[in-house]
């Protein structure tokens, strides 16, 4: 998921920009744990899955430009990514919907060292409520409102069946969220000022399916085929441009 800061709006970094901005961070993190110091465009765009105009056009955007014959410094563009993704701040993450899919998001250990503090746990079904996983005791959706307000959440994930999906973003946004990352198999409709980004396995296994099947039938597959880097689909708010 990715929250953009009010500072990459206000110096009109591009969404696509931003949307490769944790793809550099997970390469460069990688770096950083076997040690490396610094980091040219080209290797930077072999380990994200892009090419090096695009990472040097990219890094520009946040004001770093490199050294010509050194190329990055790998701790310090860490650090500005991770600035510019707001991830230097802890936020607040509520999971709605505890099934298989929630347990094992709860369960996740990788959020806490990138910003996301998984601080409230939902559902509607009364054999789950007040069980605890991951530390936290589940509570009742009818809670929803209240504890989001009580605990300064800032993030809701929606692992809900896709029936229930709508209601409770509504709700999560009449809440005042208005960040929200959908694992329901549904399309969610949402205000302008919301931003909703959705996580379609299905989805993926039927664009992998589609390429095995040209491969089988000995076709081309072509480079713009595929998704784009980050491969997932964002969801178009109500009053959105095409």
């Amino acid at each position: 998921m990715i929250r953009r800061t009010h500072h990459a709006r206000d110096r009109g970094i591009p969404d696509a920009t931003v949307a490769r901005l944790p793809l550099y961070l997970r390469a460069l993190n990688a770096l950083a744990e076997r040690g490396t110091l610094t980091v040219s465009s080209e290797e930077l765009a072999a380990a994200a899955g892009v090419n090096s105009a695009k990472v040097r056009k990219d890094l520009s955007h946040l004001g770093s430009y490199g050294t010509r014959g050194v190329g990055y410094d790998v701790q310090y563009l860490i650090y500005q990514i991770s600035r510019e993704l707001g991830l230097t701040q802890d936020w607040a993450v509520a999971i709605v919907g505890v099934g298989n899919l929630g347990r094992a998001l709860a369960n996740y250990g990788g959020f806490v060292s990138r910003g996301f503090r998984i601080a409230a746990l939902f559902d509607a079904d009364p054999a789950v409520v007040g069980e605890r996983i991951a530390g936290l005791v589940v509570e009742h959706v009818d809670a929803l409102e209240s504890v989001i307000k009580d605990r300064g959440i800032s993030i809701v994930v929606i692992a809900t069946p896709a029936s229930a999906a709508q209601d409770v973003c509504d709700r999560v946004i009449a809440a005042g969220v208005t960040s929200i990352l959908n694992f329901a198999p549904v399309v969610l409709t949402v205000p302008p000022e919301v931003n909703v980004r959705k996580v379609d396995l299905s989805i993926e296994l039927q664009i992998l399916a589609f390429h095995e099947q040209r491969k089988a039938n000995g076709g081309p597959i072509m480079a713009d085929q595929w998704p784009d880097e980050v491969g997932h689909v964002r969801e178009r708010s109500m009053g959105a441009g095409s």
